[in-house]
């Protein structure tokens, strides 16, 4: 069994690694390319994993329905970013501009996730069922990257 928290903050580690390294690259190399790929499935994928099965855990409780609820609206507006980078050019400046603002938004998503949501969660979930949650979240999370595409297809479609 996984702990719901270290799955969560292992992926945030992850992200942060791979936003430092995309920040490193230049124009559209094949390291960009390649670190952007990685980010861009594992980010969408913990997002939609993150939703389903630690955020409607919070949302039984009033008092967690406002941080889930946030949280949550943070997710589709990095979401958007996500999308709107992926269809970019990345030689241009704008990409880079769009990014930093997707590095900057997603820094404080998950700095104020680990430090006020992980609290408010603990109060929610007992510790018995933490590994649970954690394989819960980690199972979806794998189905998820499956999703990416199809995802994206049926937004482009309405």
């Amino acid at each position: 069994m996984s702990d719901i928290y270290a799955e969560i903050k292992a992926d945030h580690d992850r992200h942060r690694a791979l936003m430092k390294t995309i920040a490193g690259t230049e124009g559209a190399s094949d390291a960009r390319r390649e670190a952007w790929r990685e980010f861009y499935y594992d980010i969408k994928s913990h997002a939609a994993a993150e939703e389903e099965t630690f955020y409607s855990k919070l949302m039984e409780k009033t008092w967690g329905q406002d941080a889930a609820r946030h949280s949550v609206e943070e997710h589709a507006e990095m979401d958007d970013l996500l999308d709107a980078l992926n269809e970019m050019d990345m030689s241009s400046s704008g990409w880079l501009n769009k990014f930093h603002t997707l590095q900057h938004d997603y820094t404080h998503h998950m700095d104020e996730e680990e430090d006020e949501i992980f609290t408010r969660a603990r109060k929610v979930i007992d510790d018995s069922q933490v590994g649970a949650y954690g394989d819960r979240f980690r199972a979806r999370k794998a189905k998820e990257k499956d999703l990416v595409d199809a995802k994206q297809k049926d937004h482009l479609e309405d």
